[in-house]
């Protein structure tokens, strides 16, 4: 039926023509009707350049042309990522500009021979763009610049099948790492708080809880692959493959849901808020940090810790403790202090939300005297007043206290670090005081056993582990 439709439309275009035609169609599969053609590479390019520099979408829309429901589709459907490479295609391909020069010319009744030589081209180059990529809609070959582009695009995509749909195992492993069950030391499955459905946007919620899960970044995996496969080619991807395959829509074959597990929660690749830091409390001059050794502010020595409190609703907290070294975290468990919520809060009265100073001073000095002597040598902390009584802190486990200057977060950088990656767990807004020290040494173990770039994609688990088993061999050394 579509050939008689065909041979109708056309009964008055010699046969040559049409033979031409039909040899022309046969050089590529079938392509949908276009409707409106989307707007040049040109201005998709100029585009991604303007978001690249951080203007909003609705800015960059607007700049180039084009409606901003049209810039804000683009920017969704590519989940932040620019979907074509920015850099300018190479002389060797006719541009948009030249397309509507042809397109003039063809309508003024010009040749092949007379365009090719107003456009410096070949002219077997002409005659290929007017019978490949005219529009032929109504039977007949019409040259129109913008159908022209966009046949020429999509004959120009070559799509490639993403490596996470044909290898399963490598799909099964880079889900497992990201949207892995949080595990006690015993194996036992720490399943966390209920969290809400993923809803195509930001999951990462305002004072609400969020799904716990492994949480390996994508580039961790990356790396890890070539730790965990170093003898099997096929076991390898890159980070930005992983996050195309969960920004783009149709890209890869990990579902778009797994964005809840990155430590961000975005949905879309966007700029990175700043997060502020308000240290108070006061400090004596043999504690401020330039009294600290100098062998603390050099990694290469273990025993140097940074530590700070995580604050939750209801004045819950949970102590984080991070040797300098290894990046090894402990987790400190503050539970409410007996008579708390049982008569209204009195100012300047008993501290019963658990991290006043003298249970901030047991509970720190119990995770302390756990470790070995030789790695507990200082701590670092902020301003804050819950370690007011570091001097009895200091006699209890031998570990000299320093506190940072004020508003200077980055002079703790490894502990905001893990702060951050402890949010994930422990969201702003939501009560921390639900969790026991079971449940809190199970986001330790986690979090200690993702690889770090840092550590060459070691995990601070091992890279622990091997001070430990120095510091015995140094031990059993000078015994003998």
């Amino acid at each position: 039926m579509v050939t008689e439709d065909w041979d109708a439309k056309t009964s008055d275009v010699p046969e040559g023509v049409r033979r031409q035609w039909r040899a022309d169609r046969a050089l590529r599969p079938a392509m949908r009707s276009p409707g409106r053609p989307d707007p040049s590479r040109v201005v998709q390019r100029q585009f991604w350049r303007l978001i690249a520099t951080g203007v909003t979408t609705a800015e960059a829309s607007l700049t180039v042309g084009v409606s901003w429901p049209v810039g804000t589709r683009w920017y969704r459907h590519a989940g932040g990522m620019p979907p074509i490479c920015l850099r300018e295609p190479t002389g060797r391909y006719l541009t948009f500009e030249e397309r509507e020069e042809i397109a003039i010319l063809r309508a003024k009744g010009a040749g092949v021979r007379e365009i090719a030589r107003a456009l410096e081209r070949d002219p077997g180059t002409i005659s290929r763009e007017l019978r490949r990529n005219a529009a032929t809609r109504g039977g007949r070959q019409e040259y129109r610049a913008t159908v022209a582009q966009w046949k020429a695009q999509q004959s120009a995509t070559r799509p490639k099948v993403a490596k996470l749909v044909t290898n399963d195992r490598l799909r099964e492993y880079v889900q497992q790492r990201l949207d892995g069950t949080v595990r006690r030391a015993d194996g036992t499955v720490v399943t966390g708080p209920d969290a809400a459905e993923w809803k195509g946007r930001k999951m990462k919620p305002h004072r609400a809880d969020r799904h716990w899960a492994t949480a390996w970044s994508p580039q961790q995996i990356s790396n890890r692959l070539r730790i965990d496969f170093p003898d099997d080619e096929s076991m390898r991807i890159s980070h930005e493959a992983l996050y195309q395959s969960l920004f783009i829509e149709g890209r890869g074959a990990l579902k778009r849901e797994l964005v809840a597990c990155l430590r961000t929660g975005r949905a879309l690749r966007e700029p990175r808020a700043r997060t502020r830091n308000k240290p108070q409390g006061h400090v004596t001059a043999d504690v401020v940090l330039s009294a600290r050794p100098a062998e603390a502010a050099d990694r290469a020595v273990p025993g140097h810790w940074e530590g700070d409190l995580i604050i939750g609703t209801g004045r819950s907290a949970i102590g984080t403790l991070v040797e300098r070294s290894s990046r090894s975290t402990l987790l400190v468990h503050l539970p409410r202090q007996a008579g708390w919520g049982e008569k209204p809060v009195v100012k300047n009265g008993p501290a019963l939300a658990g991290y006043g100073a003298v249970a901030m001073n047991a509970a720190l000095a119990a995770s302390m005297t756990a470790l070995p002597e030789q790695l507990r040598k200082t701590l670092t902390w902020d301003r804050g007043k819950e370690l007011s009584r570091h001097a009895q802190f200091t006699l209890e486990t031998g570990t000299k206290v320093f506190f940072a200057d004020p508003h200077s977060p980055w002079q703790r950088p490894t502990n905001e670090n893990t702060n951050g990656l402890l949010r994930q767990y422990f969201p702003k807004g939501t009560d921390l005081s639900r969790w026991n020290a079971d449940d809190l040494e199970a986001v330790a173990l986690a979090v200690n056993n993702r690889p770090r770039k840092v550590l060459d994609w070691k995990t601070p688990a091992e890279v622990f582990n091997e001070q430990l088993q120095l510091l015995e061999q140094g031990g059993v050394a000078t015994t003998g």
